[in-house]
């Protein structure tokens, strides 16, 4: 198999210059002296809860969370054993897989959180900018750099921002927390139609380097699809024309009401034009500042995320085949979690951490140890974190694909329902968050264990389903197929149901949910949700997927089947 030194600087992916590495190490002892002083009482509460928040440190239900930022979802297999080191020695020997690819500890000892510090600074990661109204970890397409469809890696412009951004003394206190998403592939795995910014970069014919606007998306209180407000602007002005856009939304954003402080309302009480009227005015300043990218500077972060060099590697295609009709289980496997690759003779690896009877999201230290031994042995020591709270794989050999499925089925990774109704995306809840109106996690696993039968799931098709415990929309269900929210009522939890949403993948159109009725208690949940899968079984034309036949027939057949009546 192929093998790799995960500290070799030829891994595509940023390594720290020493800029980084001093910055990151004086901001580890500033935090240690912060800690000491608010332990030693020299600090408030609200004087010690933004220096925590800066660093990653959120308190919940039960015990602090500290979030562990991972830029664009990639990590090198000597940063995921740290991980897994952290989780077994300063946490209950487990870490939790965030929607916004992050990694997060739900258990740590607030004295401790500096020694997490220093102990991820020692393997260039940190947890700056994971929380707070700043712009937080910029996220891509967890296929990046790997993709047959991509058009251009999208990785080294969210470096690029990620450097502009962190701790940039103008917009280190927006508003409200900031989000941007990048996608350079013909399909968006991204969802950047549903964030504060999302990013299109692609190349045109002449092999120019271009980027797209879409600004003013995002989901929460109030959902929205965002607005294009500017198309082919020449990859120099990526950081000028964001700069722009920053000044408006930090400058007219509103202060005074927290759940009308995002851009999204911004955008939505200017309009789209007059928005965009806005930030040309303010481009004008700023278009030829320092902030203008010259070509050597794009090459040179373009060079930390040039392809490995992939070895040669012999046809496995009659052999593969071979092994998927021996054995069924694999077949399905390959069919729902390995995804085409650009390199011939290579494939990209879901492995799903969406195991009945376990957290979505959740994956142990001895979990975290194999897929970092597996990055090492089937690639060149590389992991990504999907959107969909699972561990990608981005170079293994298909030779070399049943030999993974197995070791991958001993550590509870091999879930072959990737797309499938059990893949489903759910936050914390009510469990550890303090937010939350309901718990989120014993609804996954009461429709995990409802539907968990893979044949019926096969003909269901894809289904995107997706559950948050409360309006934040940690769990994105405006923009599940199956959406489902916790509420609460009079101190009882109760969950809402939502149908039709769709981030904008898979060659469909952005779409937020419709919400289909009166909510209903947790336990009447499977059932609500079985009605909804007979309803769609019925009425379904030949070969149409849950979201086109949601499209075609509206809300009110599936009112009346859930109900008893239409509106």
């Amino acid at each position: 198999m192929l093998r790799c030194d995960p500290r070799n600087p030829g891994t595509p992916m940023y390594r720290y210059d020493s800029f980084d590495r001093q910055f990151i190490a004086e901001r580890v002892r500033h935090y240690r002296a912060q800690t000491e002083r608010y332990l030693a009482g020299e600090l408030s509460e609200d004087e010690f809860r933004h220096l925590r928040l800066r660093n990653g440190l959120y308190v919940q239900r039960l015990a602090p969370m500290l979030r562990v930022a991972v830029p664009y979802g990639t990590l090198s297999s000597t940063q995921l054993r740290t991980l897994a080191h952290i989780a077994r020695d300063y946490d209950r020997g487990y870490g939790h897989l965030s929607t916004r690819q992050n990694m997060q500890f739900n258990w740590p000892e607030l004295a401790e959180v500096p020694d997490i510090l220093e102990a991820l600074a020692e393997v260039e990661m940190h947890a700056i900018q994971t929380s707070g109204n700043c712009i937080r970890n910029v996220t891509t397409d967890e296929f990046s750099g790997v993709a047959a469809d991509e058009t251009l890696d999208p990785r080294p412009y969210c470096e690029i921002i990620r450097q502009w951004s962190t701790s940039h003394p103008e917009f280190d206190w927006l508003p409200r927390k900031f989000k941007i998403a990048v996608t350079g592939a013909a399909e968006d795995r991204a969802a950047i139609d549903v964030h504060d910014i999302g990013l299109r970069v692609y190349r045109d014919a002449a092999g120019e380097r271009l980027v797209d606007f879409i600004v003013g998306g995002g989901l929460g209180r109030t959902p929205v699809i965002g607005e294009t407000i500017r198309t082919g602007l020449p990859m120099a002005h990526l950081l000028t024309y964001l700069e722009a856009v920053m000044r408006v939304y930090n400058r007219y954003g509103r202060r005074d009401n927290k759940y009308k402080a995002r851009i999204k309302i911004l955008v939505r009480a200017l309009t789209a034009e007059g928005f965009r009227a806005k930030v040309d005015e303010e481009w004008a300043l700023v278009r030829d500042s320092a902030s203008v990218l010259t070509v050597a500077e794009i090459e040179r972060v373009e060079g930390y995320f040039v392809p490995p060099a992939w070895p040669s590697v012999p046809d496995a295609t009659a052999t593969l085949a071979e092994q998927r009709l021996a054995n069924p289980a694999f077949g399905r496997w390959v069919a729902n979690n390995v995804m085409a690759h650009r390199q011939p003779g290579y494939a990209a690896v879901v492995l799903s951490t969406k195991v009945t009877g376990i957290p979505p999201g959740d994956v142990s230290d001895r979990q975290m140890q194999a897929v970092a031994d597996w990055a090492d042995r089937y690639g060149f020591g590389e992991i990504r974190i999907s959107h969909q709270q699972n561990f990608v794989l981005p170079d293994v050999p298909q030779a070399a694909l049943f030999e993974l499925w197995q070791a991958a089925c001993r550590e509870g990774l091999g879930e072959s329902n990737v797309g499938l109704l059990t893949n489903i995306i759910c936050c914390p809840g009510g469990d550890y968050c303090s937010l939350a109106n309901a718990k989120s996690i014993p609804v996954a696993e009461a429709i995990q264990q409802r539907f968990d039968d893979y044949d019926y799931l096969h003909d269901l098709g894809p289904i995107d389903l997706n559950i948050s415990g409360c309006m934040n929309a940690c769990g994105h269900h405006h923009v599940g197929t199956i959406g489902i929210l916790g509420v609460d009522k009079k101190g009882e939890e109760f969950y809402q149901i939502s149908i039709g949403g769709h981030a904008g993948h898979a060659g469909q159109t952005a779409s937020i949910g419709a919400i289909i009725g009166p909510s209903v208690s947790r336990d009447e949940v499977p059932d609500v949700i079985g009605r909804i899968l007979d309803t769609y079984v019925a009425l379904r034309a030949p070969g149409e997927t849950f979201l086109a036949t949601c499209r075609r027939i509206g809300t009110e057949p599936f009112k009346e089947r859930i109900y008893g009546r239409a509106d």
